[in-house]
């Protein structure tokens, strides 16, 4: 079953290990995010993934902006042997 986190992003247990991925694709936001920040031009992405779409691109780019901007805690888990 896929669960949309956005218009364009969602999650599926069944897709890429229940990754976040882009419209029900098997092209994960983080597959995007690598290409971005490597210095792929988004011109050269969309041509690499035709069935990408720009508003995909600046989905992925939303997400991960939306993401930093939760607040995280760090809590130490003792392991029992």
């Amino acid at each position: 079953m896929t669960t949309y986190l956005t218009d364009r992003i969602a999650i599926n247990p069944d897709i890429c290990n229940s990754r976040p991925i882009i419209r029900g694709m098997r092209i994960t936001v983080q597959t995007v995010l690598e290409f971005l920040l490597t210095g792929t031009p988004t011109d050269e992405l969309l041509y690499q993934y035709p069935m990408l779409e720009p508003e995909d691109i600046d989905a992925c780019r939303s997400f991960t902006i939306a993401l930093m901007d939760r607040k995280y805690i760090i809590k130490d888990i003792k392991l029992v042997a």
